[in-house]
């Protein structure tokens, strides 16, 4: 099947993409890294010996720059529907967070803690419509701060990648009456035509 003119757009600008470069040059799995990177560099959210979760995490770079940092007495959880290429220290659960199986079988690997990072880098599959995208955006969003209300420790940080569109300012009023503190980055990686925003939320009231 021949791809489309936009997706041949697509294709070449992230092959000639200076962030898809860099992360060839770094050895990450993907440019997405960069955007946690910038994130970290202003808000410091993972710190040494912490308990990490990252849901939808393939391919795997933003579990693997968290590695780094919380190092040998820290954890890093990576869960996927997809399956991700082993990460030295990452333990990955693959499944769906909505299903039980799965959520008894990440209580077996926290092992009674609490995470004291959540991370969300979901999107869907996006299909060019707003009125389809961003609803199924919203929705994956909405699980990812219902995990995080389960599991995060009081003090501690839910990182979320929004789309900002309808439904947009009901979740982010959500956020702020759920957590002491809310602040929004929109990081250089992040394309300037994606409607992407990351909030920052710190403590569960």
């Amino acid at each position: 099947m021949s791809r489309s003119k936009s997706s041949k757009r697509w294709l070449q600008e992230h092959h000639q993409d200076a962030y898809v470069l860099k992360a060839r040059e770094q050895g990450y799995r993907s440019r997405a890294v960069f955007k946690l990177a910038e994130i970290q560099q202003k808000d410091r959210i993972i710190k040494p010996g912490q308990l990490v979760l990252d849901l939808g995490a393939a391919p795997g770079g933003w579990s693997e720059y968290a590695q780094q940092i919380v190092g040998d007495q820290g954890k890093v959880i990576a869960l996927d529907l997809l399956p991700i290429e082993p990460i030295a220290g990452v333990e990955f659960l693959q499944g769906d967070f909505t299903e039980q199986q799965t959520l008894d079988r990440l209580v077996a690997l926290i092992d009674g803690r609490q995470p004291d990072l959540v991370l969300s880098d979901m999107a869907p599959n996006l299909s060019g419509m707003d009125s389809v995208d961003q609803p199924r955006a919203l929705y994956l969003a909405e699980l990812a701060f219902d995990l995080a209300q389960q599991f995060l420790a009081a003090d501690g940080v839910f990182l979320v990648k929004l789309f900002q569109g309808q439904g947009f300012e009901d979740l982010i009023a959500l956020l702020r009456q759920s957590f002491k503190s809310t602040r929004f980055r929109k990081p250089d990686a992040s394309r300037s035509r994606s409607s992407e925003i990351y909030a920052v939320c710190c403590g569960l009231r």
